[in-house]
């Protein structure tokens, strides 16, 4: 089943709802956790559910994110037909960009059909989950399905952010409705209902042929969601899969993290007592690239010296809390804080200097920044909007000024 199976990964949307963070990378190159990037997540769940023949589909700001797959996927062995491979837009078909995720796929049909596979499961590279792929693909194959949608129950309050699924007893599709403002409920729950989670698992054949009659129609989006998998619903050829939980916890985890407030909140999450999302999980790593840090160290325990601390919080190699207090936060590498500093609530992105006696609290750092001495954000935060990205809720995002080159994250 899985040697018949050939992974697409969509990386390439703009992010425009994580700017500033999204300005100069791509959003599955956004950090997350500290160490990781966002797309790390969805590979790792590839390579834990023994898919190794992976196209990663690149459009805007993908210079960091190509550097990262470069770097930190290229363990597959090739001889044995294994890969992470990045996939540019080529312009093969036409002279536009990428105008949804069917037209992503239909411009790489060549690079798709190329590759022998019964099965293509397409995948997005911002979400956060743990997921066994091949589940839901030995349920494609038993159902006889053209295509099987992944599905999750949502509050119907948070419905209108996806695909909503109408099934009936075998679990196949009967309705969809796009973003809509008034959701059919579950039967079997009233309070919730089926949402898409962008996942699709296709027959190769079948996706294909779809994918070339929707780049025809001249009325299509090009999105799988609102043209595709509605025509081929009345067809009955579309069935879903439910959603298992590899995370082990009693509520099922799957985030998409494609707000700021999102992306905030499911980090700090992660440096809850007992985070929902478990990245300690030894049967499920989640893997990365490291760059080649020393250990995290903190420092000043002299008699009458303020002490180097964190609590709460996750601090990652590289780092030195010289004298300073990091709470409930996340520190990336090679992160400096220093003394008579307070970290409250906040997530610095690496190669970060904080200055002498400075506050911060709620706040999102990017990489390579220094701040100076005695500064104080996230504490009055009409004087933060007059120099800082703030967002409804409060979170400052500090980014650095455009550069004309590119520093190494």
């Amino acid at each position: 089943m899985v040697k018949d199976t050939l992974v697409c990964l969509l990386a390439g949307g703009a992010g425009e709802r994580l700017y500033p963070l999204t300005r100069d990378r791509a959003k599955p190159a956004v950090t997350f956790g500290g160490i990781y990037r966002i797309i790390d997540i969805t590979l790792s769940n590839c390579i834990n559910s023994d898919l190794r023949r992976i196209f990663v589909l690149t459009q805007y700001k993908a210079l960091s994110l190509n550097r990262h797959i470069r770097e930190g996927w290229n363990m597959l062995a090739g001889e044995l037909g294994e890969f992470v491979q990045i996939l540019p837009p080529m312009m093969r078909v036409g002279e536009h960009w990428y105008r949804g995720t069917a037209d992503a796929i239909f411009q790489n049909l060549y690079s798709i059909g190329s590759e022998p596979c019964k099965y293509v499961l397409i995948l997005s590279g911002d979400h956060v989950y743990k997921m066994n792929y091949q589940l839901m693909i030995q349920r494609h194959i038993d159902a006889g399905a053209g295509v099987t949608v992944g599905t999750i129950e949502v509050d119907l309050a948070d419905a209108s952010r996806f695909g909503v699924a109408e099934l009936d007893a075998q679990h196949r599709i009967v309705g969809w409705q796009e973003k809509p403002a008034l959701p059919k409920p579950s039967p079997q729950n009233p309070g919730k209902c089926y949402a898409s989670m962008g996942i699709y698992c296709f027959n190769r054949d079948l996706l294909i042929e779809t994918g070339m009659a929707d780049s025809e129609d001249p009325n299509s989006s090009h999105d799988f969601g609102k043209d595709i998998i509605p025509k081929l619903i009345e067809k009955g050829l579309v069935y879903a899969y439910d959603f298992v939980d590899e995370n082990r916890k009693e509520a099922k985890y799957w985030r998409d993290i494609g707000t700021l407030e999102a992306y905030y909140e499911a980090n700090m999450d992660l440096v809850s007592i007992s985070p929902v999302f478990n990245l300690y999980d030894a049967s499920w790593p989640i893997r990365t690239y490291q760059r080649q840090y020393p250990p995290a160290k903190f420092v000043f325990a002299q008699e009458g010296r303020r002490m180097g601390i964190a609590a709460d919080s996750m601090v990652s190699e590289g780092s030195i809390i010289s004298g300073g207090r990091v709470t409930h936060s996340i520190i990336s590498p090679n992160v400096r804080v220093n003394s008579y500093t307070d970290i409250e609530g906040c997530i610095l992105f690496s190669h970060v200097n904080v200055g002498r006696y400075s506050r911060i609290r709620r706040a999102i750092i990017d990489r390579h920044i220094e701040i100076p001495e005695h500064s104080e954000i996230g504490y009055n935060l009409e004087e933060d909007r007059k120099k800082y990205h703030v967002t409804d809720s409060g979170i400052i995002i500090i980014v650095p000024e455009r550069r004309m080159f590119e520093e190494p994250e």
